[in-house]
Protein backbone atom coordinates (compact mmCIF):
# COMPACT_ATOMS: atom_id res chain seq x y z
CA UNK A 1 0.00 0.00 0.00
CA UNK A 2 1.31 3.38 -0.94
CA UNK A 3 1.30 6.99 1.39
CA UNK A 4 -1.16 7.99 -1.02
CA UNK A 5 -3.84 5.29 -0.40
CA UNK A 6 -3.62 5.32 3.37
CA UNK A 7 -6.31 6.87 5.23
CA UNK A 8 -5.84 9.82 7.93
CA UNK A 9 -7.51 9.14 11.05
CA UNK A 10 -9.92 12.19 11.85
CA UNK A 11 -8.22 14.23 14.86
CA UNK A 12 -10.52 14.22 17.92
CA UNK A 13 -11.86 17.92 18.60
CA UNK A 14 -10.07 20.53 20.46
CA UNK A 15 -11.75 22.51 22.79
CA UNK A 16 -10.55 25.22 20.45
CA UNK A 17 -11.37 24.31 17.33
CA UNK A 18 -15.13 26.13 18.45
CA UNK A 19 -12.93 29.34 18.41
CA UNK A 20 -11.23 28.96 14.95
CA UNK A 21 -12.07 32.40 13.37
CA UNK A 22 -11.67 34.31 16.44
CA UNK A 23 -8.41 36.22 17.24
CA UNK A 24 -6.45 36.19 19.90
CA UNK A 25 -6.56 38.80 22.03
CA UNK A 26 -2.34 39.16 21.88
CA UNK A 27 -2.89 39.33 18.19
CA UNK A 28 -5.48 42.21 18.69
CA UNK A 29 -3.02 43.93 21.22
CA UNK A 30 -0.19 44.47 18.50
CA UNK A 31 -2.51 45.13 15.91
CA UNK A 32 -3.51 47.89 18.01
CA UNK A 33 0.07 48.65 18.56
CA UNK A 34 1.01 48.19 14.71
CA UNK A 35 -2.31 51.04 14.01
CA UNK A 36 -0.97 53.29 16.87
CA UNK A 37 2.54 53.55 16.01
CA UNK A 38 0.96 53.99 12.14
CA UNK A 39 -1.14 56.45 12.62
CA UNK A 40 0.83 58.82 15.11
CA UNK A 41 3.09 58.65 12.01
CA UNK A 42 0.85 59.66 9.84
CA UNK A 43 1.57 56.89 7.54
CA UNK A 44 -1.60 55.21 5.73
CA UNK A 45 -2.09 51.47 5.55
CA UNK A 46 -2.02 51.78 1.56
CA UNK A 47 2.08 53.13 2.15
CA UNK A 48 3.12 51.08 5.33
CA UNK A 49 1.87 48.63 3.15
CA UNK A 50 4.15 49.35 0.54
CA UNK A 51 7.17 49.50 2.74
CA UNK A 52 6.65 46.33 3.60
CA UNK A 53 5.45 44.88 0.30
CA UNK A 54 1.45 43.88 1.53
CA UNK A 55 -1.58 45.31 0.62
CA UNK A 56 -3.75 47.89 2.47
CA UNK A 57 -6.14 45.13 3.23
CA UNK A 58 -3.62 42.60 4.49
CA UNK A 59 -2.49 45.79 6.76
CA UNK A 60 -5.94 46.22 7.52
CA UNK A 61 -6.29 42.20 8.70
CA UNK A 62 -3.05 42.77 11.35
CA UNK A 63 -4.15 45.58 13.20
CA UNK A 64 -7.82 44.33 13.67
CA UNK A 65 -5.67 41.14 14.88
CA UNK A 66 -7.45 38.91 12.49
CA UNK A 67 -4.22 37.75 10.90
CA UNK A 68 -1.20 36.82 13.22
CA UNK A 69 1.84 38.86 12.40
CA UNK A 70 4.83 36.62 12.20
CA UNK A 71 8.51 36.99 14.09
CA UNK A 72 9.90 38.40 10.76
CA UNK A 73 7.21 40.40 9.79
CA UNK A 74 7.05 42.32 12.78
CA UNK A 75 10.86 43.05 12.52
CA UNK A 76 9.50 44.50 9.34
CA UNK A 77 7.20 46.42 10.76
CA UNK A 78 9.85 47.87 13.70
CA UNK A 79 12.28 48.70 11.30
CA UNK A 80 10.22 50.91 9.02
CA UNK A 81 7.84 52.28 11.68
CA UNK A 82 11.26 52.93 13.67
CA UNK A 83 10.64 51.24 17.23
CA UNK A 84 11.90 47.98 18.79
CA UNK A 85 10.15 44.65 18.13
CA UNK A 86 9.10 45.00 21.77
CA UNK A 87 7.02 48.08 21.68
CA UNK A 88 4.13 45.71 20.41
CA UNK A 89 4.23 43.91 23.34
CA UNK A 90 4.09 47.28 25.62
CA UNK A 91 1.24 48.23 28.06
CA UNK A 92 -0.26 45.11 27.50
CA UNK A 93 -3.41 45.03 30.10
CA UNK A 94 -3.62 41.50 32.47
CA UNK A 95 -6.40 40.14 31.34
CA UNK A 96 -4.39 39.85 27.69
CA UNK A 97 -1.48 38.51 29.64
CA UNK A 98 -3.57 36.02 31.33
CA UNK A 99 -4.73 34.50 27.85
CA UNK A 100 -0.82 33.31 27.79
CA UNK A 101 -2.21 33.64 23.74
CA UNK A 102 -5.02 31.62 23.53
CA UNK A 103 -8.49 32.56 21.45
CA UNK A 104 -10.72 34.77 23.49
CA UNK A 105 -14.17 34.01 24.05
CA UNK A 106 -16.46 36.36 21.26
CA UNK A 107 -18.97 37.32 23.86
CA UNK A 108 -16.10 39.13 25.78
CA UNK A 109 -13.55 39.91 22.73
CA UNK A 110 -16.01 43.28 22.19
CA UNK A 111 -16.27 44.37 25.98
CA UNK A 112 -12.91 43.84 26.44
CA UNK A 113 -11.72 45.94 23.44
CA UNK A 114 -13.91 48.94 24.33
CA UNK A 115 -12.73 48.54 27.93
CA UNK A 116 -8.98 48.61 27.18
CA UNK A 117 -9.32 51.73 24.45
CA UNK A 118 -11.37 53.73 27.13
CA UNK A 119 -8.39 53.30 29.43
CA UNK A 120 -5.24 53.82 26.76
CA UNK A 121 -4.84 57.56 26.78
CA UNK A 122 -2.45 56.89 23.60
CA UNK A 123 -5.67 55.91 21.82
CA UNK A 124 -7.54 59.06 21.97
CA UNK A 125 -7.98 61.35 19.38
CA UNK A 126 -6.40 64.44 21.26
CA UNK A 127 -2.70 62.24 21.88
CA UNK A 128 -2.94 61.85 17.95
CA UNK A 129 -3.43 65.47 17.50
CA UNK A 130 -0.79 66.45 19.82
CA UNK A 131 2.30 64.18 18.52
CA UNK A 132 1.27 64.66 14.52
CA UNK A 133 1.46 68.57 15.89
CA UNK A 134 4.71 67.81 17.62
CA UNK A 135 5.99 66.31 14.91
CA UNK A 136 5.53 69.09 12.70
CA UNK A 137 7.77 71.24 14.15
CA UNK A 138 10.59 70.84 11.85
CA UNK A 139 13.33 71.70 14.35
CA UNK A 140 14.65 68.81 16.49
CA UNK A 141 16.38 71.53 19.02
CA UNK A 142 12.55 73.36 19.45
CA UNK A 143 10.42 69.67 19.38
CA UNK A 144 13.46 68.87 22.58
CA UNK A 145 12.93 71.49 24.38
CA UNK A 146 8.85 71.38 23.82
CA UNK A 147 9.31 67.69 25.06
CA UNK A 148 10.97 69.33 28.15
CA UNK A 149 8.54 71.70 28.93
CA UNK A 150 5.96 69.73 28.77
CA UNK A 151 7.33 67.48 31.60
CA UNK A 152 8.11 70.05 33.57
CA UNK A 153 4.28 71.44 33.41
CA UNK A 154 3.57 67.57 34.04
CA UNK A 155 5.61 67.32 36.72
CA UNK A 156 5.05 70.11 38.47
CA UNK A 157 1.10 69.78 38.27
CA UNK A 158 1.27 66.34 39.73
CA UNK A 159 3.52 67.74 42.46
CA UNK A 160 0.52 70.02 44.06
Amino acid sequence: MTKAATKRKPRAPKADDALLGVPRAVDIHVGARLRLRRTLLGISQEKLGEAVGLTFQQIQKYERGANRVGASRLYEFSRVLDVPVSFFFDDMNEKTRATRGRRLDPKTLADNDQAELESDPLARRETLELVRAYYKIDDPKVRKRLFELTKTLANSLNAD
